[in-house]
């Protein structure tokens, strides 16, 4: 079983600058074979695309040409082929767009390799022993205990912190001990998940760093919109022999980084509340039944994109996923097509009600339903009898 780990790593200042020496070369790596096969392909329209193994052979090539590419781990330039071959690939088969050149003034930078199995990754309590880089303070290593690590990527976010993130492979799931209970869960906007049983847990509110993103968020666009203004007339006056470049203004960089503080604050306080929520269903319940939402069609309402959004329905989804496979517990996703609209003790189809009502009373069988408990006592009988 594989798991994604994340810790925090804590680099010395000459690790710092090596870390950067290694985004750098990948970055260098990326646009040089990209710029490679655009000069082939526009030379040669009807030449064939080298692939990856093509390009892990040019690398001898660039290594000798350049030798600042021999600081980084051999397997991150790879995994750097890997990646642009996966993007051709998607182009090719119409998925997605034409792969871009990465810039150094990108706010994320990263970079990934395989770990060698022989290699000894923790080294001590809050230590890691990383290729090329050597033994780096991290955050607590406790939970990589008995695992085999598959890849790592070392990253750098707008904020300014640097995170390591592992693949690891568990040879057995840890199972929690069964209840023996079911469970149907309806999403909503005004609450997150009701159960079946009656529950309703609220959504996420974090309103003070919300309010705080959008804040600085307007500042940043005025400072940033001045500072591109100033940048014009500055540069159209010849008298000046030094020229100036967005980035020389600080004031609009000061607002990003604030700016990103509060919405990466935001976002990890909604990622903990949902973990601490799925965690408690997939403890309490054997089997979860969920609705199968199409959330982008859902955006759509611009009435409740905020809502929809902020309630991170895509997210839930995606623990309760990988945590019912990690602790040996079952996840059924149904259609939620007249869950709302079906009384769950009859089967009396009502109709299409306003989302402004959230009680009804059943006209065949006369009996009295809040909406979303209803919903959810729908969907998990709808989940049973998929799987019988």
């Amino acid at each position: 079983m594989l798991k994604g780990i994340k810790l925090r790593l804590y680099p010395t200042q000459a690790q710092e600058g090596q870390l950067w020496q290694l985004f750098g070369n990948n970055r260098f790596v990326w646009n040089q074979m990209l710029a490679m096969a655009k000069a082939r392909y526009k030379n040669n329209p009807s030449s064939r695309f080298i692939n990856e193994y093509g390009m892990n052979n040019l690398l001898k090539a660039l290594k000798t040409e350049y030798p600042f590419l021999k600081l980084s781990d051999s397997t991150s330039l790879q995994v750097e082929d890997h990646h642009l071959a996966q993007a051709f690939s998607m182009l090719f088969k119409h998925c997605g767009g034409q792969p871009r050149f990465k810039s150094r003034r990108s706010a994320k930078q990263a970079y990934t390799g395989r770990f060698p199995a022989s290699a000894q990754l923790v080294v001590a309590k809050r230590r890691v022993k990383l290729p090329k880089l050597g033994s780096i303070k991290t955050s607590k290593t406790s939970q990589l205990i008995n695992g085999l690590v598959k890849r790592y990527t070392v990253s750098h976010d707008a904020t300014g912190r640097y995170y390591l993130s592992l693949q690891v492979e568990f040879s057995e799931p840890r199972s929690l001990p069964k209840t023996g209970v079911q469970v149907g869960i309806d999403l909503g906007v005004t609450n997150l998940a009701i159960t079946s049983d009656g529950q309703k847990y609220p959504k996420f509110q974090a309103l003070w760093e919300e309010n705080q993103g959008t804040v600085w968020q307007r500042k940043f666009d005025r400072r940033k919109h001045q500072a591109k203004v100033n940048v014009l007339q500055w540069n159209h006056d010849q008298a000046h022999l030094i020229k100036l470049e967005l980035n020389d203004y600080q004031n609009w960089q000061r607002a990003r980084q604030i700016k990103v503080r509060y919405q990466r604050k935001l976002a990890n306080r909604r990622k903990d509340y949902l973990n601490k929520l799925t965690t408690q269903l997939v403890k309490a319940y054997d089997v979860i039944v969920i609705e199968d939402l199409k959330v982008k069609n859902l955006m759509h309402n611009h009435h409740l994109a905020k809502s929809i959004a902020n309630a991170s329905w895509y997210q839930f989804r995606t623990m309760l996923d990988y945590k019912c496979q990690w602790y040996d517990k079952q996840l059924i996703v149904v259609d939620p097509s007249y869950t709302s609209q079906q009384c769950a003790s009859c089967g009396f189809q009502s109709g299409r009600k306003p989302l402004e009502i959230r009680e009804w009373i059943c006209p065949h069988c006369g009996t009295h339903h809040d909406r979303d408990i209803n919903a959810a006592v729908n969907i998990l009988h709808r989940g049973l009898k998929a799987v019988q």
